[in-house]
C-alpha cells in the first residue's frame, strides 16, 4: 500500500525536475544564442556597409594609403588607413610595455608573497583602476602627465601626444593583466611549490621557475586580452592624443634601411582607428556618403584585429594549458 501511494508522487516529482532542468537548459542555450547572433549581426552589418565603401575606394588603396582625410576643407578625400594603424600600434605597444611587466610582477606578489590579509585589501584596490571612467584617465593625462613630462624629460612634447595617452592606457589595463594572471597562479597546486622547496629552491626561484611556467596559459591569455582592450580604447586617446591623422617622417639609416624616429611618433599628436570613427560620427554626415561608409570599413578592420587577437589567446590557452 505504501509503495502504490508513493510511486505516483515520485513520478510527478521526477517529471517536474526534468521540466525544470529542460527549462534551465533552454534558457542558457537562448542566452548563448543571443550572444552568438549579436556577434554575427555586428559582423554582417560592418561587412555590408564596408563593401559599399570598397566599391568606391579600392581595398588596396585603403590598406596602403598614407593619408587619411575623409572631410577635407579643400582638396580631395583620402582614405588611407596606414596613419591610423601607426597611431593604434603606437598606443597599443607602448601601453603593453607598461601593463605587461607591472601587471605580471603585481600578480606574482599577490599570489606568492602577499599575506591573505594584504591580498584581500590590495586586489580590490587594484581592480578599482578598471572601474574608473576612461575619460578621467584621458583628462588626467592631458592635465597632469603631459605637463610633467614636458617640464622634466621632453620639453619639445606637443600638448596632445601619444606618449601620455599610452601611459594612461597602460595603467588602465594593469588590473586586467594582474587579476587574470594572479588567478592563474593561484590555481597552481601547492604540491608543485612544496616540491620546489623540498629541493632547496627559494621563494623567488619557486615563483619564477615553477609557478609562472605552470600558469603560462592564463598569463599569456591576460596579455592578449589587455592588448585587445588597448587596441579598442577611445576616450583616453581622444582627450590626450588629439585627433590629427599624421604620417611620421620616414628617415634613412646609415645602411639604407628606412626607419621612423620614435620621438616623432610618441611626442606628437596622432589618431587611432577608434578616434577616426568618433571624428566621423561627430561631423555633419548623412547616411550613404563615402565618409559615412568609411566608418564601417574602419570598424571592420578593428573587428578583424581584435578577432585575431582573441583567436591567438584561445590557441595559446589550449596549447599550454596544464591539467592537474
Amino acid at each position: 500500500m505504501t509503495d502504490s501511494t508513493e510511486s505516483p508522487d515520485l513520478s510527478r516529482r521526477g517529471g517536474l525536475t526534468r521540466l525544470k532542468e529542460g527549462t534551465y537548459g533552454g534558457l542558457f542555450a537562448a542566452c548563448a544564442a543571443i550572444t552568438l547572433l549579436t556577434t554575427v549581426a555586428i559582423f554582417v552589418t560592418l561587412l555590408s556597409d564596408a563593401l559599399v565603401f570598397f566599391r568606391s575606394v579600392p581595398i588596396a588603396e585603403f590598406l596602403t594609403g598614407i593619408n587619411w582625410s575623409p572631410n577635407p576643407a579643400g582638396g580631395g578625400q583620402a582614405f588611407g588607413i596606414i596613419p591610423l594603424l601607426i597611431g593604434t600600434l603606437t598606443v597599443t605597444i607602448t601601453a603593453a610595455f607598461i601593463s605587461i611587466p607591472i601587471g605580471t610582477l603585481t600578480a606574482i606578489y599577490l599570489s606568492e608573497y602577499a599575506t591573505p590579509n594584504a591580498r584581500s585589501i590590495l586586489k580590490p584596490l587594484l581592480e578599482i583602476l578598471a572601474g574608473i571612467p576612461t575619460v578621467v584617465y584621458g583628462y588626467f593625462a592631458l592635465v597632469y602627465v603631459t605637463p610633467a613630462l614636458k617640464a622634466t624629460l621632453f620639453p619639445e612634447m606637443s600638448t596632445f601626444n601619444a606618449l601620455a595617452a599610452s601611459i594612461m592606457v597602460g595603467i588602465m589595463t594593469i588590473p586586467m593583466v594582474s587579476s587574470i594572471s594572479e588567478d592563474a597562479m593561484s590555481a597552481v597546486p601547492d604540491e608543485l611549490r612544496q616540491a620546489g622547496y623540498g629541493l632547496g629552491a627559494t621563494k623567488f626561484e619557486v615563483s619564477t621557475g615553477i609557478v609562472v611556467p605552470a600558469s603560462i596559459s592564463g598569463i599569456a591569455s591576460s596579455y592578449i586580452l589587455a592588448v585587445s582592450r588597448a587596441i579598442g580604447e577611445t576616450m583616453i586617446v581622444v582627450v590626450a592624443m588629439g585627433a590629427q591623422a599624421r604620417m611620421p617622417e620616414i628617415q634613412e639609416a646609415l645602411f639604407g634601411i628606412p626607419f621612423v624616429n620614435p620621438a616623432d611618433v610618441l611626442l606628437q599628436s596622432g589618431m587611432t582607428i577608434t578616434v577616426a570613427m568618433v571624428q566621423i560620427t561627430g561631423g555633419d554626415l548623412t547616411g550613404g556618403t563615402l565618409p559615412y561608409n568609411s566608418m564601417f570599413a574602419l570598424g571592420l578592420a578593428l573587428f578583424a584585429v581584435t578577432l585575431v587577437m582573441n583567436v591567438i589567446s584561445d590557441i595559446i590557452a589550449q596549447r599550454y594549458r596544464e591539467e592537474y
